[in-house]
């Protein structure tokens, strides 16, 4: 076995045995704030709490404590294009998510719609299946909600729920492939270790479903590993669902059951949760009736600007650029600078291919020609011809922001 796997069968043993246990977490958001920071929208003051607040995260911008939802400060997506685990962000639904899990009982479960139904432990599913390698972006389907105009309810978040990783795991139709999914079979439901509590019915646990073809894609994965390392408790140790191209929603936490299925799911978390218009960008008039909805699924592109910094820059001297993009469901093919405020634009250069999934970097440079304020502006177009649209899109989830983003630059 790779050394790798040894390593994380040994670590996860341990954590079985000892435990991986939060502090109360009201008691610690409460007493453990670094302070606060102003997100850039209305109402935008948050506090931050200090590493160690939450088990296994850094510094983390506190949007609730229960069940926890931490946004990633945006200086760590400025720094690095692929997030430390540490301050990855955290959205969970449920009050009574587990704060340990023991894996020496751990188990997970593959049945329904299948030839063969089985169950792994989590040595035996790193051990019987090669492991694969799969740089992914996960984004909460409201990251940026805190920007929708008119406001709708939910999270309001800025820009930071969402993270950039390399998976390592066990490709979800190597699963269902030993299963033999039967004839006829259309879906997949995943289900996590997440207990329903008021106000939810009894029976409303976590379930997603997946389209057998998306589930069958080659590149969905049962993870294990993030970042090279044991995936974190919050962000869902010891499995967690990887669905590149699509929103986080469906990248469940601590899978444990893997059903196959003949319909496309029914439950709370399909239907009425996580909708959106049907079309390609969910987008509807606010007020607008007799809109068809459908469950969110496909990412849009995206791409930001890092600061350059706040002083004012020199009339005739180039001014280096750089942020990150990504595709979302189809691979980032351009990105395009805009110092005009959009009037004309210009490629970028990408930087390093981790696959179609991941987070990309970008550079750029502009040299201001006279004194003034410059607006620059970048968006990112994928292989399936989607491009940044210069305004949001609205629904009322405040789902699948993409809007245009700028800088505004000062030349003296």
């Amino acid at each position: 076995m790779h050394s790798s796997r040894r390593a994380l069968l040994k670590t996860g043993m341990a954590l079985g045995a000892l435990g991986v246990v939060a502090r109360p977490l009201t008691a610690a958001a409460d007493t453990a704030s670094n302070g606060t920071v102003t997100l850039p929208f209305a109402n935008g003051v948050r506090p931050t709490v200090a590493a160690g607040t939450f088990p296994q995260k850094g510094e983390m911008i506190l949007q609730r404590t229960r069940p926890p939802l931490l946004e990633t400060p945006w200086h760590v997506f400025e720094q690095n294009l692929f997030t430390p685990n540490a301050q990855a962000y955290v959205r969970w639904h449920m009050n009574d998510f587990p704060t340990s899990v023991d894996v020496s009982k751990f188990k997970l479960k593959i049945f329904g719609a299948v030839e063969k139904p089985y169950e792994l432990t989590l040595d035996e599913l790193v051990s019987s299946f090669p492991p694969t390698q799969i740089a992914a972006v996960n984004q909460c389907s409201g990251n940026s909600r805190g920007f929708i105009s008119p406001r709708v309810p939910g999270a309001q978040w800025a820009h930071g729920a969402m993270f950039n990783a390399m998976f390592t795991g066990v490709s979800l139709a190597k699963l269902l492939a030993r299963a033999g999914v039967q004839p006829g079979a259309s879906h997949v439901a995943f289900r996590s270790l997440e207990t329903p509590v008021a106000p939810y019915p009894a029976n409303t646990h976590f379930e997603k479903v997946l389209p057998l073809d998306k589930a069958n894609d080659g590149a969905t994965t049962v993870a294990y590993e993030m970042n090279g390392e044991q995936m974190p408790l919050l962000n869902g140790f010891p499995l967690r669902l990887v669905v590149p191209g699509w929103y986080a929603t469906y990248w469940v936490k601590m899978v444990t059951e893997i059903e196959v299925i003949n319909h496309p799911g029914t439950g709370f978390w399909m239907t009425p949760a996580y909708q959106v218009p049907d079309n390609r960008a969910g987008a509807m008039i606010p007020g607008e009736v007799g809109v068809k909805m459908v469950p969110i699924s496909a990412m849009v592109p995206r791409s930001f600007i890092n600061a350059v910094g706040k002083a004012p820059v020199a009339v005739g001297k180039p001014v280096a650029l750089k942020g990150f993009a990504f595709g979302g469901n189809s691979a980032l093919t351009t990105v395009q600078i805009s110092t005009d405020g959009g009037i004309s634009w210009h490629p970028a250069r990408l930087g390093k291919n981790w696959g179609e999934y991941g987070a990309r970097e970008w550079v750029s440079s502009f040299t201001p020609t006279k004194p003034g304020s410059y607006r620059v502006m970048v968006k990112a177009t994928n292989a399936g011809g989607l491009e940044q649209p210069m305004e949001a899109s609205w629904n009322p989830g405040g789902f699948m922001y993409n809007a245009i983003e700028h800088i505004d630059i000062q030349a003296s």
